[in-house]
C-alpha cells in the first residue's frame, strides 16, 4: 500500500517532557500532536511500545504485545480516582533532560501497586466491563503476558530459572501460579488495559487531526519474555529452554566481528505449520495501535544470520533462508492490504529488494549515508523512488548536527557540493539536510526530533553496542517556539507534504 507525499517527526514517547521522569501518555503528548499539526505534519513515529527489560531498549521488550506502563499517566489516573488524589505530592525531583529508568521504574511501580485494588473499589459498572471486555478479546496473549510478569516479580529472575514445572508450562504448575499470584496477575491485566485506554485516546486526538502513528516492531523476540515462554515450540530452543542458535549480522565494514543480539530464531517451519497465526496475531495487535508499520531488520524476513549460541561473536554463523513471502501473503490474507514500511538498510540483496517491491512496502533511506562521492549511492536524493520513506537519521545514528561535527573536510566538502554550498555555518547544515529530504521525490519524509531541534551528539537516543546511557533523551516545551513550528510548516507546504485528508490507512 502507498504512502500520500507527507512528512513527520520521529520521537519515542519516553522523550516527551513531564515532571515524573518519563514522558507518557498524558498532557504532554496531546501538545505535541498539537505541534505536529501546526507545522503541518501527517505523521508521528515511535518505537516499539512494549514494556523493557535489561537496557531499557524498546527493541527488548518482555512482550511483542504489551504496553509499557512506565508510560501510564499518572495524573490522568489521579483524575480518574485510580490514585489517591496525594499519590504525586511527594514525586522525587527527576532529572528533566534524562530518564534514568531505574529510579523512575522504582518509585512508578511502588505507585501503581494498589492499583488493582483502587480500580475493584471506585471504577464504574462500564469501566469494569470494559475492561472484561479487554481481557475477552486480548486473552490469546494478555493472560500469558499478566502471569509471566507475576512471576518474574514473585521469582526475581529470568523464566529459564524458574522452577522446572513452571518453566514448561505444566498444566497443574499453571493453575496453582494463577491462583497463588492471583491479584498480581490481575494487577498486570489492568495496567494493560489502563495503557490501551490511555493510548487509545491519543491515537483518537491524533488520528482527528490528520496526524497517523507510524510505529515499529523488531522482528526478533526477547529471550526473557513472554513470547519465548509461551511458545517455545516457535523457537530454536534445546530440551532445558535455551537457545541453540541466535539472531546478530555477519562481520562487516563497521565491526570486524560482525554483532551477536542473542535473540532466539524462529523454527519458521512451525510458524508455517499454524498457517504464521502467531505473526498475524501481532500485527493484528500492532494495527490496531497505529496507522502504519515499520518492520525493523526486514532483511530477516528472507534470510537470516544464524549464529551457534555457544559462539562468543558474530563471525562463526550461517545465512538461512526465511519465509518471509508466504507469511506476508498470510497477513494479507487475514488483515487485508495494510501499509508497512521495510527497514531495508545496510547490505540488501536482490532477494531482499524483490521481496519488499512483491508486496510493495516503501523502503528506507537515509541522508547521513548519502555522501561517499559515489553518484549511485542509494542514499542521494538523485537516486530515490517514490515508494520511499526518506530520514535524515535514525535512532540508531547520531543526530545529524552531531554526525557533521564529527566529518573530515573532506566528507563535509561532498555534502556542501550536493547542496550547492561552497560554505554553510554548522547550524545551516541540518535545516539544509531537512529541506533536501522535504524536495526529494520520496513519498514520505521523517526526521528525528533533534534533528528539527538541531541539537549535537548529547541528545543522540541509542549507540548501538554501548551498555548503558541509551534511551534517555527528553526535550522541553519551551524548545517549541512559534519560529520553529513556522519555518517547518511553510516547508512542508513548499514541498507539497501537508495532509489533504484524513487519516485513514485503510483506505
Amino acid at each position: 500500500m502507498k504512502l500520500p507525499r507527507s512528512s513527520g517527526i520521529l520521537l519515542h514517547p519516553t522523550s516527551l517532557p513531564g515532571r515524573y521522569g518519563i514522558g507518557d501518555l498524558g498532557e504532554s503528548a496531546y501538545r505535541f500532536v498539537d505541534f505536529l499539526v501546526e507545522c503541518g505534519q501527517r505523521w508521528w513515529q515511535i518505537m516499539p511500545l512494549g514494556p523493557t527489560g535489561y537496557g531499557d531498549s524498546p527493541y527488548q521488550s518482555f512482550s511483542a504485545f504489551a504496553g509499557n506502563p512506565m508510560l501510564l499517566s499518572l495524573e490522568w489516573m489521579v483524575s480518574d480516582g485510580l490514585l489517591p488524589a496525594d499519590a504525586l505530592d511527594d514525586a522525587p525531583a527527576f532529572s528533566q533532560d534524562r530518564v534514568d529508568y531505574g529510579e523512575v521504574q522504582r518509585w512508578k511501580m511502588a505507585l501503581l501497586g494498589d492499583v488493582f485494588a483502587h480500580f475493584a473499589e471506585r471504577a464504574s459498572d462500564a469501566e469494569k466491563g470494559q475492561f472484561w471486555h479487554f481481557i475477552d478479546t486480548n486473552r490469546g496473549w494478555l493472560n500469558d503476558f499478566a502471569l509471566f510478569m507475576a512471576l518474574k516479580e514473585h521469582f526475581n529472575a529470568s523464566w529459564n530459572e524458574w522452577p522446572e514445572d513452571i518453566r514448561r508450562r505444566d498444566t497443574n504448575a499453571l493453575q496453582h501460579w494463577y491462583q497463588q499470584l492471583e491479584p498480581e496477575v490481575g494487577r498486570h491485566r489492568l495496567l494493560q488495559f489502563l495503557f490501551w485506554r490511555q493510548w487509545q485516546e491519543l491515537k483518537r486526538y491524533a488520528n482527528e487531526r490528520q496526524v497517523g502513528i507510524i510505529g515499529d516492531i523488531p522482528i526478533f523476540v526477547a529471550y526473557d519474555s513472554a513470547d519465548v515462554w509461551a511458545f517455545p515450540d516457535l523457537f530454536h530452543l534445546d530440551e532445558q529452554g535455551n537457545p541453540t542458535v541466535v539472531a546478530g549480522v555477519p562481520p562487516d565494514y563497521f565491526s570486524a566481528t560482525g554483532q551477536r543480539w542473542g535473540n532466539p530464531l524462529y523454527r519458521w517451519d512451525r510458524l508455517a505449520e499454524r498457517g504464521f497465526d502467531w505473526w498475524v496475531g501481532r500485527l493484528a495487535t500492532a494495527f490496531a495501535s497505529v496507522d502504519v508499520v515499520r518492520l525493523d531488520h526486514f532483511r530477516a524476513f528472507e534470510a537470516y544470520w544464524e549464529i551457534p549460541a555457544s559462539e562468543p561473536t558474530a563471525e562463526n554463523g550461517r545465512w538461512v533462508k526465511a519465509q518471509g513471502a508466504d507469511l506476508f501473503r498470510a497477513v494479507r490474507h487475514h488483515l487485508g492490504e495494510r501499509p508497512i514500511i521495510a527497514e531495508n538498510l545496510g547490505v540488501i540483496t536482490k532477494e531482499v529488494e524483490a521481496l519488499r517491491k512483491e508486496f510493495e512496502f516503501p523502503g528506507m533511506r537515509v541522508l547521513q549515508f548519502a555522501f561517499d562521492e559515489d553518484p549511485k549511492n542509494i542514499h542521494l536524493p538523485h537516486n530515490y523512488r517514490v515508494n520511499t520513506v526518506v530520514y535524515t537519521g535514525t535512532h540508531d545514528n547520531d543526530t545529524t548536527l552531531g554526525w557533521w561535527n564529527t566529518q573530515s573536510e573532506a566528507a563535509q566538502y561532498e555534502v556542501l557540493r550536493y547542496l550547492g554550498r561552497h560554505h554553510l555555518p554548522p547550524l545551516r547544515i541540518v535545516p539544509q539536510l531537512v529541506r533536501q529530504a522535504m524536495r526529494s521525490i520520496a513519498a514520505v519524509s521523517i526526521f528525528p526530533m533533534q534533528d528539527i531541534l538541531n541539537l549535537g551528539s548529547d541528545a543522540r537516543m541509542n549507540t548501538p553496542g554501548a551498555a548503558g546511557g541509551n534511551w534517555a533523551w527528553r526535550f522541553q516545551h519551551q524548545q517549541l517556539t512559534g519560529h520553529l513550528s513556522r519555518w517547518l510548516y511553510e516547508m512542508t507546504k513548499l514541498y507539497g507534504r501537508l495532509p489533504t485528508q484524513k487519516v485513514d490507512p485503510t483506505s
